[in-house]
């Protein structure tokens, strides 16, 4: 019975340790980056064409930053990104997404940018899909 008792106390502790060391879920990614093009506008494009944008992400926090995986919505959009590219503080990189969209009309589109730690940043694009003007003969 002691034993038992002795080994309860040791997870229980050996959790309380674990829990308290674990700052990462604490963080807030929206406080250690900058985003230019965090919720792009592609405006009017061509249904069917593809067509690429960058997203920049500079690192602001004093941390340093790993990008572990870029996850997005849908297969009409493609991800091109170095995988565990390392932002130190200050410095910056960037992502690129491709969309390729047949449908014609509006769009919102998303990816996820997944770091290090289990901090994820959520990128938004949109616009509308159009059809091309008939050419004139």
């Amino acid at each position: 019975m002691k034993k038992i008792i002795f080994l309860l106390f040791a997870a229980n502790f050996f959790s309380a340790v674990n829990a308290q060391t674990d700052t990462s879920a604490k963080k807030d990614i929206n406080t250690m980056v900058e985003l230019t093009n965090g919720n792009y506008d592609m405006g009017k494009i061509s249904a069917g064409k593809p067509l690429e944008f960058n997203v920049y992400i500079k690192n602001i926090s004093t941390d340093t930053l790993v990008i572990v995986n870029v996850q997005v919505g849908c297969g009409c959009t493609t991800p091109k990104y170095k995988k565990a590219d390392t932002i130190v503080p200050g410095n910056s990189t960037f992502i690129t997404l491709g969309f390729n969209g047949s449908a014609v009309g509006d769009f919102t589109k998303y990816a996820d940018i997944i770091f290090k730690n289990g901090l994820t940043k959520r990128v938004n694009f949109h616009g509308t899909a159009v059809t091309d003007p008939p050419k004139v003969q």
